[in-house]
């Protein structure tokens, strides 16, 4: 078997399979407390020990499989990432690579050092160190990679009684035959031949017969598998901003006086994006059986959504496509984010916290007040579009300038009624879940601020304080408080009840998001009272 299978295998690294053709791909594992497909568990695991959900286009699960059964071949391909450059200076690597073997890693001889230096960093307290979560990324990495080699992490089969599933090390009787069997004819499978590709998928339902068999009721129906690997391969929130990209496109050409039908076709798209946008949303929504609202990744492709609704709701009533640009923008800026930082915002379906399991509270306090941020990003949109109309001239463009502020009044009273009902219905949750209604937690404390904040925009509006300028300003300046709410309390201050939000990383692209836009804000207010000068 030994000699078939190092023959075989040798052969992988020239292959580009594409993600989920694997076989091996719909069997089911339990990982991290929720049974999924082979599939999603070999995707996740690529993402954190390379940074990407695949290896130089290889199949996912293809790749890791070879790990279990041949791990020699796996020890040596370049796949751990490592991009901190203290931590390679501390590792004495190669500071221009960014990637490394598991041999290079494991082996050296400053490791020790390293991993004791994390520990003192973890006793002294201190937070957002990029040093130190980048050891514990390692960490992490090393973690699952040993779990993988040694087949800890391949848990594929349910037990007889209880609910941890068993591991390759301990399958026993026909279930582990049948597994020599499977893995003898993967390593055929790998060699290119449709025949053998037929016999490791007959190989893999005989299996997954066996391990049914062991406890039926654990192992999940087909249709759920495949439903997650369609999700997997469909990747709907990537379509959603493609076509919202498109319908941005359609509207720029048509607003230079092209026909009619050009106009129909960008609300068109843009509807195929929210559409696409909605069915991702359902479709997380059956896989893990709650409403897709419970970490960062979710709000912002929630909030996303959002922006487009909202925008799409007043365009059609203000007829300006501008507005629509504008959530469009915001949404396609959320969804490139969500795919563009990984890291930061995981992507991956996990089960429930125990005080997140009220899952009716949940959902109407998150889904509320996160679908509040999408009214007062729009705001923000509206606003940069908006400055520019000041710096292009404001007498001469006075007509859009109201528009643009009259939409943005709107806006914010929407947000600001949906975030006060958000504000209510967490307390409510609170009381539910922790016993009392208010504690001036971090989280409660700072949507409370945000709040406070736009009410006094709204109030000096009413007021006369604030004309068109001001609401725009206020409306760019004011989003930072959402931000502190939103992303700050978990992935900066990290201190509270809800720590099952906490995160970290990003804070620099989240800081000069802020500071350009005060720069924006600052720099359009100095070009106006200097052509005021001019004209006085």
């Amino acid at each position: 078997m030994k000699i078939l299978t190092v023959l075989a295998l040798l052969n992988l690294w020239s292959l580009n399979i594409l993600a989920s053709s694997s076989p091996l791909s719909g069997l089911a594992i339990q990982d991290r407390g929720r049974v999924k497909p082979l599939d999603s568990f070999s995707r996740e695991s690529m993402q954190i020990l390379y940074g990407k959900r695949s290896f130089q286009g290889k199949d996912p699960t293809d790749f890791l499989f070879v790990c279990l059964v041949q791990p020699k071949l796996c020890q040596e391909q370049k796949f751990f990432q490592v991009r901190n450059i203290r931590l390679k200076q501390a590792l004495q690597l190669s500071e221009q690579e960014n990637y490394f073997s598991p041999g290079e890693i494991s082996t050296n001889p400053h490791l020790p050092t390293v991993m004791a230096e994390l520990s003192q960093i973890e006793e002294s307290g201190e937070k957002g160190d990029p040093l130190a979560e980048a050891i514990q990324t390692l960490q992490s990495q090393l973690g699952l990679y040993n779990s993988l080699v040694t087949g800890v992490a391949w848990r594929l089969v349910p037990p007889k009684e209880g609910d941890a599933w068993i591991a390759y090390p301990d399958f026993s009787g026909p279930v582990k035959e049948q597994f020599h069997t499977l893995s003898k004819a993967f390593a055929s499978y790998l060699a290119g031949d449709p025949v053998k590709e037929r016999e490791l998928m007959e190989a893999v339902d005989e299996f997954v017969k066996l391990a049914r068999a062991e406890n039926e009721t654990l192992y999940p129906e087909r249709d759920l598998l495949d439903r997650e690997l369609h999700f997997n391969s469909l990747h709907p929130f990537m379509w959603a901003w493609v076509s919202y990209l498109v319908a941005i496109l359609l509207l720029a050409f048509s607003a230079s006086g092209k026909p009619v039908v050009i106009h129909r076709l960008a609300w068109l798209s843009g509807l195929c994006g929210l559409g696409l946008h909605t069915y991702g949303f359902a479709l997380r929504t059956l896989i893990t059986g709650r409403a897709p609202v419970s970490n960062m990744y979710e709000t912002v492709i929630w909030v996303a959504w959002g922006a487009v609704f909202f925008s799409m709701i007043f365009g059609a009533v203000y007829k300006r496509v501008r507005i629509l640009i504008s959530g469009l923008s915001v949404s396609i800026l959320c969804l490139i984010l969500a795919d563009l930082a990984p890291t930061i915002l995981d992507s991956s379906l996990q089960p429930l916290m125990p005080v997140l399991r009220s899952n009716f509270w949940l959902t109407v306090h998150v889904l509320v007040i996160t679908i509040s941020y999408a009214a007062f990003f729009l705001a923000l949109g509206l606003a940069d579009w908006g400055l520019i109309y000041f710096l292009r001239g404001e007498s001469r463009f006075q007509k859009e300038i109201k528009e643009v502020t009259q939409v943005i009044h709107r806006t914010l009273q929407v947000g600001v009624i949906l975030l006060a009902a958000g504000i209510i219905l967490g307390g409510v949750w609170a009381d539910y879940s922790w016993g009392r209604f208010w504690g001036w937690d971090p989280k409660e404390t700072w949507a409370l601020i945000a709040l406070l904040g736009y009410l006094a925009l709204l109030h000096g509006r009413l007021a006369g304080w604030f004309r068109e300028f001001g609401m725009m300003a206020g409306s760019i300046i004011s989003f930072s408080l959402v931000i502190m709410a939103w992303y700050g309390v978990n992935y900066v201050l990290g201190a509270g009840l809800h720590s099952y939000g906490f995160g970290a990383g990003g804070i620099g692209y989240v800081m000069t998001f802020v500071g350009i836009h005060m720069v924006y804000v600052i720099f359009t207010y100095f070009v106006r009272q200097q052509k005021k000068l001019l004209t006085n």
